[in-house]
């Protein structure tokens, strides 16, 4: 049984390999391809969204699907590949289960390839007998599900990180579906009528806290502030709102201090700065932070800052006695102000589970150090930086996402060249 999902990725038969990248090369005068016309081709029907599943419960995925050729087909295959928080569990013994690296803007996910070595003939309506079970992790709340349908074995690449782990359930197979109806043999289909996405939504929250932190230093040391965000969970999020951030917090600096630098943040008033966090996602139990480099210019009695979540956060988050944390100030060899350092990790009290708060991982962009570490003369005790533009701390976990990009060209007498390429932007706040 796999508990961890896989990147989404649907793999299309093509008129030359599958999945390969094409270069079109006109060496007459400049043309435009023509798209290839419609022809017969395999049908899913359109999946539901899945609402309201509960953590740890399951769901049935249907996949009824026909075919619109005119000679019967010996043999098909499905792939059922499903995102973060979901999981695939009982898989049947004619399946074969994968786990993938994500890729893109998509974390790590599973896949269920399963293949059904029965007939399938034109114009009849098929469905696996009893549906795939699909899980929802205690982690489950904004999930995908793809299925697709081929006359090919639609088998994972280099994605694959694991498997194939043989499924032990019982298999599954194709009967009829007579109240379905299905397109007529030689009927041309969409090139993509084969696939289908849905969503499913669970019924979960996930609690975004703001990271209590505390300075310690001489005047005159430049000391590191770690500013922020952990995810308590329970679940993970992953939402997409185009040029809203998925997180945003305004900190304050003590009296006194001056930040000699503040990465991806802008600076609003003295002492006051915003700093988004664009993530593509953020996981359970981590946490999110940047890094400042604060100048300690003087004691100030009784100085002390703030770091608070501002904006609107999604409905999944329902808890907010936890969204300001303080930063207390700690001067050394003269004097201190804003009492002792504070509890680190931002471990204010509110929903979701808790974390030692030493832990990080990427979170499509990045994530930062501990909260609560006081540092002194410039020495920071969370984690560790990249160094690249202050962005977000990363400790390399599995759902870091790799850069691929490739560009070219070729110029040449009467003819031109267009290479299409599919860069993936590394998400960071």
């Amino acid at each position: 049984m796999f508990t961890t999902a896989l990147g989404l990725r649907v793999r299309r038969r093509t008129a030359g390999a599958a999945g390969a990248v094409a270069l079109l090369a006109v060496c007459a005068a400049p043309a435009a391809a023509d798209d290839p016309a419609p022809a017969p081709g395999l049908v899913l029907e359109k999946i539901a969204p899945v609402d309201g599943v509960r953590p740890g419960g399951t769901f049935t995925v249907p996949g009824r699907f026909w075919y619109t050729g005119t000679e019967a087909l010996d043999k098909v295959w499905m792939t059922y590949t499903v995102s973060h928080g979901l999981s695939l569990s009982d898989v049947p013994s004619n399946c074969r289960a994968f786990k993938t690296w994500g890729y893109d803007e998509i974390p790590t996910g599973a896949m269920a390839l399963c293949e059904f070595d029965q007939q399938v003939k034109p114009g009849v309506a098929y469905a696996p007998e009893g549906g795939l079970k699909i899980g929802a992790m205690d982690r489950a709340l904004y999930e995908r599900l793809d299925v697709s349908v081929t006359d090919y074995e639609a088998y994972p690449g280099d994605e694959a990180t694991s498997g194939p782990v043989p499924g032990t359930g019982p298999a599954l197979k194709l009967v009829e579906q007579p109240d379905v109806p299905a397109q007529e043999p030689g009927t041309p289909v969409a090139e993509d009528a084969h696939f289908r996405r849905t969503s499913v939504t669970a019924a979960n929250t996930a609690d975004f806290q703001a990271l209590d932190q505390a300075m310690k230093g001489r005047v005159g040391d430049t000391v590191d502030l770690k500013v922020g965000f952990r995810n308590a969970g329970p679940a993970w999020v992953q939402v997409y709102r185009d040029g809203v951030p998925l997180a945003e917090v305004e900190v304050e600096l003590p009296a006194g201090t001056t930040a000699t630098k503040h990465p991806n943040c802008e600076k609003v008033s003295a002492r006051t700065y915003r700093c988004p966090f664009d993530l593509v996602w953020a996981d359970e139990d981590e946490q999110y932070a940047r890094t400042f480099k604060v100048r300690i210019d003087k004691a100030v009695d009784g100085a002390k800052g703030s770091v608070a979540l501002v904006g609107k956060l999604g409905d999944w988050d329902t808890e907010h006695g936890n969204d300001k944390a303080p930063i207390t100030l700690q001067v050394t060899g003269g004097g201190s102000t804003g009492g002792g350092s504070s509890s680190g990790g931002g471990s204010s009290s509110g929903g979701g589970s808790g974390s030692t708060g030493g832990s990080s991982s990427t979170g499509g962009s990045g994530t930062g150090g501990t909260g609560g570490g006081s540092s002194t003369g410039g020495s920071a005790t969370g984690g560790a930086d990249t160094g690249v533009s202050g962005d977000l701390a990363s400790t390399g976990s599995s759902s870091a996402l790799p850069i691929a990009g490739a560009a070219a060209a070729a110029v040449g007498a009467g003819a031109a060249a267009v290479l299409v390429v599919r860069r993936r932007r590394a998400s960071r706040g």
